[in-house]
């Protein structure tokens, strides 16, 4: 443990370099050219915003160096009812690319669902790597309690909803509640950044894994070889310790499971419900056999992904 939490400070140095500039390659609509070609009926998805969301954009949540991390916060309407409980989404582009912009519509229709949904920002393997992102979402998470009162969010109902790496990082964050290596820095240190479920939207949960392509550098440098600083061969502790499937323990929450057709997205996933199963802990998984591994940014996937979303989300954490 002294040596991973030795070789997590020299990689979170880095941090302190100047921002570089911002990976554009994975966009929604770079996404959609690319998987319109396989599926020509597809298109972004683009729902109407129901009157009952309000929203507040471009909140800073924390301030790591000079750079204000950004939220954007949407809840419904108040009521009589003045505490619901929370998503945190979180995007994917292979930990160095994406925006949070890319799952506002799915924060829209939650919160017209009865959800607090915030969609934050994270830094990139371009500006920082592994345990960085880590460490800013669950500042996000401590923001969200200290903010409690003025979003009625119910703090002991928090989940957690990431999309490819944003699934790898919201498995990791929700299997590995209170672990001191990620709960770094001076946001809001007095609140717990605990979840209290998971949605993992075809994100890894196993890096150095059968099903596994991360770390296949021998064309390009994959993306996780980036984010971790260095090869799986170099430092293995690094990929493992980054694996959710390595932290299961009778502490995790609930976890739901939604995947395309590309098993190298969720390598781990069958391993890890296994554990979960023997230890009582309920899961769920829904696949879309043929869908893109972008499916959740297009119809006609977005509706039946936000769906299972609060079918989940209602069974676990809304109050009975």
């Amino acid at each position: 443990m002294q040596l991973l939490a030795l070789l997590v400070f020299a990689h979170s140095a880095v941090a302190q370099q100047p921002t570089a500039p911002r990976d554009t390659s994975f966009t929604t609509y770079s996404a959609y050219t690319k998987a319109k070609k396989q599926n020509p009926a597809i298109s972004i998805a683009r729902p109407t915003v129901p009157r009952s969301v309000q929203k507040q954009m471009n909140v800073a949540y924390c301030t790591q160096g000079t750079h204000a991390l950004m939220l954007d916060v949407f809840y419904p309407k108040p009521s009589r009812r003045k505490e619901r409980p929370a998503v945190l989404l979180v995007h994917g582009g292979g930990w160095r690319s994406g925006d949070r912009s890319q799952h506002v519509p799915m924060a829209q229709q939650l919160a017209a669902k009865g959800y607090v949904a915030v969609t934050a920002e994270y830094r990139l393997s371009t500006e920082a790597p592994y345990p960085a992102a880590v460490q800013d979402l669950r500042a996000a998470i401590r923001w969200m309690r200290a903010n409690a009162r003025t979003y009625g969010i119910d703090t002991a109902r928090i989940a957690v909803w990431g999309f490819s790496a944003g699934g790898q990082l919201a498995s990791l964050i929700g299997t590995t509640n209170a672990d001191p290596l990620y709960e770094t820095g001076n946001c809001y240190p007095t609140h717990s950044s605990s979840v209290q479920a998971i949605v993992d939207v075809d994100g890894i949960l196993a890096f150095i894994h059968p099903e596994s392509g991360e770390g296949d550098d021998r064309k390009n440098i994959s993306a996780a070889t980036h984010w971790f600083g260095s090869p799986k061969t170099e430092h293995p502790e690094l990929w493992q310790q980054a694996s959710a499937l390595n932290h299961v323990s009778p502490k995790t929450p609930p976890i739901l499971f939604i995947n395309s057709s590309v098993d190298r997205m969720h390598a781990g996933r069958d391993d890890m419900r296994q554990q979960l199963s023997k230890l009582g802990i309920y899961t769920e998984v829904h696949s879309f056999p043929d869908a893109p591994h972008p499916f959740p940014l297009f119809n006609p996937w977005f509706e039946p992904t936000l769906n299972y979303t609060v079918d989940f989300l209602d069974k676990v954490l809304k109050k009975r």
